[in-house]
């Protein structure tokens, strides 16, 4: 078990991580400049963290894990179409060009290449489709994993396409998703 003194230092340092991979990009973050970005030595980081990946890899799956549960959060305290209308509104948080939105971009990238961080993405992702599918469930809308994996497939896409689309904000895209939601009653309809 870590000391109070030592879980504040591995904190320090992941909060510099978090900065600097939003800040420089991930394959730009060094030792040297974590722990200066820390206050720290150079030696503390690789005391605290098997390696300099495993710090960045903890910093940002940290960080994608408090985005999603605040996104699952959101939703699942409304109904589908008032969640999905908030889940588009917090993203609207994230307009491409700050530090949050480029260390998921940068995690997104690095996942390709690193196999821990992408099985620590996916798994977080899987939690954020089963919780947004029993959500859909509760709230009677059909095939709620398919629903479920569409909606995480589109905040994916709006944190990946924000910076280069600018057009892709709530008010465009809250009525197609809307329909997404809302399409069971139609299909009953035509049955």
């Amino acid at each position: 078990m870590s000391s109070p003194r030592g879980e504040q230092v591995r904190q320090r340092l992941l909060a510099a991580a978090t900065e600097l991979i939003g800040e420089r990009g991930w394959s730009a973050v060094s030792t040297r400049a974590l722990a200066e970005r820390a206050e720290l030595t150079p030696g503390l980081v690789h005391y605290h963290f098997s390696s300099l990946n495993a710090l960045l890899e903890e910093a940002a799956l940290a960080t994608v894990r408090a985005m999603v549960d605040r996104a699952a959060v959101l939703m699942e305290q409304t109904t589908p179409r008032q969640g999905v209308e908030a889940m588009l509104l917090e993203l609207e948080g994230y307009p491409g060009d700050d530090p949050t939105s480029r260390l998921f971009l940068e995690a997104y990238l690095a996942a390709g290449r690193d196999a821990g961080l992408r099985e620590g993405l996916a798994r977080l992702l899987a939690d954020f489709r089963e919780r947004t599918a029993r959500w859909l469930e509760r709230s009677g809308v059909p095939e709620p994993e398919a629903t479920a994996r569409v909606l995480a497939a589109t905040v994916d896409g709006l944190m990946l396409h924000r910076p280069l689309d600018p057009e892709a904000t709530r008010r465009s895209l809250a009525p197609v998703l809307d329909r997404l939601i809302t399409e069971q009653d139609r299909g009953e309809e035509r049955r």
